[in-house]
């Protein structure tokens, strides 16, 4: 399957919505641990979850009107298109720059 540009390009052009991945990549998280791992806003990370999820490449598992300990992870899409920044090097990863030698 071809690599879908658009939400690749619409992922990389945010900082914080490349944190917001790369985090869910590691499995469920709620806002707030997004926040502290990447020591970010919890306003910057909410928009990215929202943002990302009106373009279907997060998922909110809990109910909708939960207010607190909201859990969210990439869906299968959002997968893909992780996967796919990541195996073209768009982005450079938490992963990257703790092993600049790895892949070398």
């Amino acid at each position: 399957m071809d690599p879908d540009w658009d939400a690749i390009g619409y992922v990389i052009s945010s900082k914080y919505r490349i944190a917001v991945c790369e985090r869910l990549e590691g499995g469920p998280s709620t806002p707030t641990e997004i926040a502290d791992r990447k020591g970010m806003s919890i306003t910057h990370v909410s928009r990215a979850l929202r943002n990302l999820e009106e373009r279907s490449l997060v998922e909110l598992l809990v109910p909708d009107d939960q207010r607190k300990q909201r859990i969210y992870d990439l869906t299968e899409r959002g997968s893909g298109v992780w996967g796919d920044i990541l195996r073209t090097g768009l982005v450079e990863t938490e992963a990257i720059r703790a092993d600049p030698t790895d892949g070398q």
